[in-house]
């Protein structure tokens, strides 16, 4: 029997084109699009949407069909420019927007942020990425400002500034590569190519040039501090009023200001990036957060992690202000017994050592419990949170009326942190006499954080850099040894006045 007997290549070709043909004609036997997870979601941004096509094209996205057609597009930002966040993550976002060129509607669906994690409610969110719907995809979309022709403006999440800027970054970029991709929007000159914008955080470092001039000025005053330390200790009041404005400043203009209160979060997120793969722009998207950060590493090495806790602390220094106010209205100040003392500094240990084994299994984790540092509940959000927290952080302040700085010294995982590189440094600056606690006692017992041994040593892990021992070591009337060396000497001076000529 004569004839043609198909081969089994064939009938695979003739099988896939029927199941082509079938996918064509039968949507149902399609791929699911990778956005038919969020498929309520685009319901609700186009009431009539019918079914999503495949994430495809350069940069990907998913066509949105209605009955007559092609009605949108929907995208998820981490798909094309997956920006890194204050949390050295991106944060993902669906957006979708419509083919008359308006944004249709706007989701955050996974983000490992600090301040989004606990802090910033659901509802916060969504009322902050409301305001995208209906803003036209060609115009420039800024956080705050005057609204321009071509130029549409949306508010911030208070206390959450840096991440609000980066979602509007990733929305408003994202959506205008697909829109180029697709012909919806036409670049000046007929090109669909875009001038690649500036990277994110050069535009921050730009727009906040004066907080930058002024924490580089205050800086720099704090260096001069530490250089001149020797001279200012010789003349105390001179040193208590620097300090105490100093002070007063990191309160009032790194911390309420700009925010800028360093956190164990950031140490976990550091550890987390040079784990997970290093990004430069994880970390310069906060100008003041790098460069106090870039401060603190220099000075851990040059004096110790003392500096930080004793000078730059937002919460250190509202601690230190309050127990001075707290003495001047009459509280008197507690010392804990030297054993409980002793014990109690371990706890810092175990809370940092418990926050970076659950950081290994999940940073969002160890965010959440990072809560144990009351700083987002004090600046970040200025105590308008769930009232759990605010008792939390009045309690810490109200105990640091009577033991100076309770928390710095036993519960503050940020600073055990800052003691390990403490221990490479270099230069031994607090001055210490022979005398020092064989026999004198003075400076031990006058340090207030209880960071002095009996037998005289300094405990640079938890010394807070205030200098008072130093104004002690410099002061003829308080260090015994320069008290017998200046009493000998005045002894000396009046037998040779009243000696017979």
């Amino acid at each position: 029997m004569s004839g043609y007997v198909p081969t089994n290549v064939t009938v695979s070709r003739w099988a896939m084109a029927l199941l082509v043909a079938l996918a064509w004609f039968c949507p149902s036997l399609r791929a699911a699009s990778a956005l038919d997870t969020y498929s309520a979601d685009l319901h609700t941004m186009f009431p009539d949407m019918q079914r999503i096509g495949e994430t495809d094209g350069s940069p990907p996205a998913a066509v949105i069909y209605g009955a007559q057609g092609t009605i949108g597009y929907a995208l998820l930002t981490a798909d094309i420019l997956p920006i890194p966040a204050y949390s050295g993550k991106p944060i993902n976002t669906l957006v979708a927007f419509d083919v008359a060129g308006r944004i249709r509607g706007v989701r955050i669906v996974a983000h490992e942020e600090p301040i989004l994690v606990v802090g910033i409610s659901e509802q916060d969110l969504a009322r902050y990425v409301a305001q995208y719907v209906g803003q036209p995809i060609a115009d420039e979309i800024r956080i705050g400002g005057r609204a321009a022709p071509g130029r549409s403006v949306v508010d911030g999440i208070s206390g959450a500034t840096i991440t609000a800027m980066v979602v509007n970054r990733t929305i408003v970029e994202s959506v205008r590569k697909v829109a180029l991709a697709r012909g919806l929007l036409v670049q000046d000159g007929g090109s669909r190519r875009f001038e690649p914008p500036a990277p994110l955080w050069v535009i921050l470092w730009r727009d906040r040039v004066w907080e930058i001039v002024v924490l580089g000025v205050g800086l720099g005053m704090l260096l001069l501090i530490l250089l001149f330390q020797d001279w200012l200790a010789r003349h105390p009041t001179f040193l208590i009023r620097v300090r105490t404005l100093y002070l007063l400043f990191t309160l009032l203009f790194i911390g309420a200001y700009g925010y800028a209160q360093l956190s164990v979060v950031n140490v976990l997120t550091f550890v987390s990036s040079l784990l997970g793969g290093f990004r430069w722009e994880s970390f310069l998207i906060e100008p003041m957060m790098f460069m106090l950060w870039s401060f603190v590493a220099v000075t851990i090495v040059l004096w110790g992690r003392g500096v930080y806790c004793g000078w730059l602390c937002p919460f250190g220094a509202l601690q230190e202000l309050l127990y001075r106010l707290g003495q001047r209205l009459g509280i008197k100040g507690r010392e804990l017994p030297t054993v409980v003392h002793e014990r109690l500094l371990a706890l810092k240990y175990l809370l940092l050592l418990g926050l970076f084994a659950l950081s290994l299994q999940s940073l969002a984790t160890a965010e959440r419990f990072a809560e144990v540092e009351p700083f987002k509940t004090v600046f970040a959000l200025r105590f308008m949170r769930e009232w759990p927290f605010v008792v939390y952080a009045l309690v810490l302040l109200a105990i640091g009326l009577f033991i100076r700085k309770a928390f710095c010294r036993y519960l503050c995982p940020l600073g055990a942190a800052l003691t390990f590189p403490s221990r490479f440094r270099i230069f031994d600056w607090l001055r210490r006499r022979k005398e020092c606690g064989r026999p004198c006692q003075t400076c031990a017992r006058e340090c207030e954080v209880q960071a002095i041994r009996p037998t005289g040593e300094i405990v640079e892990t938890e010394c807070h850099y205030c200098l008072d021992c130093q104004v002690t070591y410099w002061d003829d009337r308080r260090c015994p040894p320069l008290v017998d060396r200046r009493k000998k000497a005045e002894l000396k001076a009046r037998l040779a006045r009243d000696k017979p000529v």
